[in-house]
């Protein structure tokens, strides 16, 4: 069975349509399938439309939780809840065209445990481009995890194998997609192309992008805190230089002071910005240790065991 999961928030509009089409694919693939929705605390009346769903088909499951926690807790809950042989991760907005899940499960039976469906083109502007070009640059060369499509990948089939591994982390602060990629497995990429938004309003947001990198960053690598012990003995190598040819050039005093006054200053601005880092890299180490549930489950649709559909 293969159980395909999609995170919503505020996808009324579009999720009758993509029911439409992801049970025409699946009918043309002959296969057994569920859909398990997560409804990440929607403001419109997105829950309705899944337990109408539920209603019509019970191959169809939806949770609500509790408050928004953003996609990637979304689908961390539906990792721990779906019940298939494989999982495949489906977005709401129709970006990810459920037609091609033939060319995702083909693989999958080949012997690959992990297939990501790596993007040839995005419909996004240039400035949603530059930022996913610069994220998977930084998670593929500092953080070291080349395993990470280059152009990104939001769409993506897991073997039963590593949901079950996925299941042993406990982490809170982290990138779902970073993660499936350092548990490893065999690995296999295909292209497509993603398609523009249906309807609606991402509510991919600037300051989520903001927190998934640094969380995908704190949570595979210690880079920056080595960057700032690299930028660290630089600035000091650089004031040994500088007090050396101020004592040579004394009669230009002036311009040696502004000199220093800028030295003074920039190292100001790093030892500011390496507490920051630091203090993301503590703070994410009290948040996990306080042991709050990832999620809390508000609401059910569907067959869900009543031990998961409790706070988990």
């Amino acid at each position: 069975m293969i159980s395909i999961l999609t995170p919503a928030f505020n996808e009324s509009e579009n999720l009758p349509a993509l029911y439409q089409r992801l049970a025409a694919a699946m009918s043309a693939l002959g296969v057994d399938w569920e859909w398990l929705i997560v409804d990440d605390h929607s403001r419109d009346d997105t829950f309705a439309i899944v337990r109408g769903l539920v209603a019509a088909d019970p191959r169809v499951r939806g949770l609500r939780l509790a408050h928004n926690s953003g996609s990637h807790v979304a689908i961390m809950c539906a990792l721990h809840h779906v019940e298939g042989d494989a999982a495949v991760l489906l977005a709401a907005d129709l970006q990810d065209p459920p037609e091609f899940l033939s060319a995702l499960i083909e693989p999958w039976r080949a012997g690959a445990q992990v297939v990501w469906a790596v993007r040839r083109q995005h419909p996004g502007d240039r400035t949603h481009r530059g930022f996913a070009a610069l994220y998977y640059w930084i998670m593929r060369k500092p953080v070291g995890m080349s395993e990470i499509p280059a152009t990104g990948a939001d769409f993506f089939l897991i073997d039963r194998v590593v949901i079950d591994a996925f299941r042993q982390s406990r982490e809170r602060n982290t990138s779902v997609f970073a993660l499936i990629s350092w548990l490893g497995f065999r690995q296999a990429q295909i292209e497509y192309d993603k398609q523009p938004r249906a309807s609606g309003r991402s509510g991919w947001t600037l300051a989520r992008k903001i927190t998934l990198v640094i969380d995908s960053i704190t949570a595979f690598s210690d880079f920056p805190l080595r960057w700032c012990l690299y930028a660290g003995t630089g600035l000091i190598a650089l004031g040994i230089v500088t007090g050396l040819i101020g004592l040579v050039t004394l009669p230009s005093l002036r311009a040696g002071l502004l000199f220093i006054v800028g030295l003074m200053v920039g190292l100001s601005g790093l030892q500011l910005a390496a507490l920051a880092i630091i203090g993301q890299y503590v703070y994410r180490a009290l948040d996990e240790a306080r042991g709050r549930p990832a999620w809390v489950i508000e609401a059910s649709a569907g067959a869900v065991k009543p031990a998961q559909a409790a706070v988990e």
